[in-house]
């Protein structure tokens, strides 16, 4: 394989949902920042959407706005490739040779799967959704990415890519990188606004559960304004589980301010969480603003999006298919051949 000038990076998120600011704070934000220390590679995860089922029009519709959002939020598409998974088929044959190599017991353990698992009746449980790790350790692997942007509840993915990484690489030589997990110091876990215990997902039906990406300002101010907090007037940092719903404000204001935590309590000692609530909308606005006009402006001009987004599958079916033509040859598989055309 050629060698890399720069390491890899590779990250996606699937079109289901609407992104929320927890996903701009520990995705997004920190992708853009890695735009120029890796050779990135951005993905709409749409097979991924599929482990539960999707109306098709929605999933086309916010594939494009998913992949307008990267944008948006500042993810240059000449410093990176920006791609919808489905475009580049080699993520679907990669995901099949590596599930022959992957043991049920792994996926078994896995606990997103029990977790969902759980919550739907058994026999309505998708085998796609068992699979799901084996289809994102593809993802990452075709890439030979050595790093992966990703919130703590993904570390258990990551570590079943490695795993698979190294029973392949231990069967047929070395073919893969085994990526590490890159996670931002900040902001990295935000939790719900309804109930601080549990990650702020953009999948949640309350309304009150989460700020999205294209929220306008009156419903923002709603739903911050609305947010968890306790019967303590104390603003500072906590780990107390009771502290939760405040420490998840400070956090949120500290990942979009910059400010570090000492500045932050300083700002705020002898004030009330009403003030903190009303200095988090005002920095969410601002942030999210700017990020909704570019969105708007991307939207309403969509052959610009095609084309970025045809590109970014050209370079990554560039990469991913030396890799995958590297996994075939090692496995055995006959490569496929032109054929020759007859001479009247």
């Amino acid at each position: 394989m050629a060698e890399q000038t720069r390491k890899r990076v590779l990250s996606g998120v699937q079109p289901s949902g609407n992104l929320t600011i927890g996903n701009y704070l520990g995705a997004l934000q920190q992708w853009v920042a890695e735009q120029d220390n890796y050779d990135c590679f951005f993905c709409v995860v749409d097979l991924h959407a599929l482990t539960v089922p999707q109306d098709p029009a929605t999933l086309r519709a916010k594939t494009r706005e998913v992949a307008a959002l990267y944008l948006a939020a500042g993810i240059d598409p000449s410093r990176a490739s920006v791609f919808v998974q489905s475009h580049v088929p080699a993520h679907t044959e990669l995901a099949w040779i590596l599930t022959c190599l992957t043991p049920l017991g792994w996926l078994y353990r896995m606990t997103q799967f029990k977790d969902k698992a759980a919550k739907q009746k058994q026999e309505s449980v998708g085998a796609g959704l068992l699979s799901y790790p084996v289809l994102m350790a593809a993802d990452i692997l075709l890439y030979q990415a050595a790093a992966v942007p990703v919130g703590d509840d993904q570390r258990q993915h990551l570590e079943i890519t490695r795993d698979l990484a190294q029973r392949f690489n231990h069967l047929y030589g070395e073919t893969f990188v085994l990526p590490e997990a890159l996670i931002p110091k900040e902001g990295a876990r935000i939790m719900g606004l309804d109930n601080p215990l549990v990650k702020m997902s953009k999948s949640e039906a309350s309304e009150y559960h989460a700020v999205y990406l294209l929220d306008p300002p009156d419903k923002i101010r709603k739903k911050i304004m609305r947010a968890q907090t306790d019967s303590g007037r104390e603003i500072r940092f906590s780990t107390d589980p009771q502290r939760a719903g405040v420490n998840n404000l400070l956090t949120i204001y500290q990942a979009l301010t910059g400010a570090s935590r000492e500045a932050i309590e300083a700002q705020f000692d002898g004030k009330g969480y009403g003030d903190l609530k009303k200095a988090v909308v005002e920095v969410v606005v601002d942030t999210l603003t700017p990020l909704q006009e570019r969105y708007q402006a991307l939207i309403r001009e969509g052959g610009y999006l095609d084309e970025i987004l045809a590109q970014g599958a050209a370079r990554a079916s560039e990469v991913a298919n030396a890799t995958l033509a590297t996994v075939r040859e090692r496995i055995g598989l006959l490569p496929a051949l032109t054929p020759v055309s007859s001479k009247s």
